[in-house]
């Protein structure tokens, strides 16, 4: 079964909304989630993940043997999230051999053209390619 790890910081919406929604459709999924702050690594855990950590060192270990990444794109941007992602965190998850979904957001200082106030359908999307990922395994 592929190990699917989801990172936020900040609030942790995203996160909660990654979470509740890979749980939603793959409710066996192996899925760690991995907060920059205590406050995203509960709110993950109120969407439902049974394993979560927090903090740097929980990053870079989860990274090591993740199959999939999810997170907003700031998780690989050095001092992004106002500075809760430091650059071993955004090199462990640039150098880690799992497939990076990351969610395109235009904050702390990062714009992606294109990218509307729309987040609920880009998460729809990066959760459709998770679905394409995992039912390959079984082609």
């Amino acid at each position: 079964m592929r190990k699917v790890v989801v990172v936020d910081g900040q609030g942790g919406r995203l996160g909660q909304k990654i979470v509740s929604s890979l749980l939603t459709e793959f409710p066996d999924m192996n899925l760690t989630a991995i907060g920059t702050n205590s406050m995203a690594t509960e709110r993950m855990l109120k969407a439902g993940a049974k394993q979560a950590a927090t903090g740097e060192n929980a990053l870079l270990v989860a990274c090591r043997s993740a199959d999939i990444i999810i997170g907003p794109v700031g998780i690989a941007i050095a001092d992004s999230l106002l500075g809760e992602i430091t650059p071993k965190m955004a090199c462990a998850v640039g150098a880690s051999d799992a497939m990076r979904i990351l969610i395109p957001m235009n904050l702390c200082g990062t714009y992606v053209p294109g990218v509307t106030s729309s987040s609920q359908a880009i998460v729809s999307d990066a959760i459709a390619k998770i679905r394409e990922i995992l039912e390959g395994d079984h082609a």
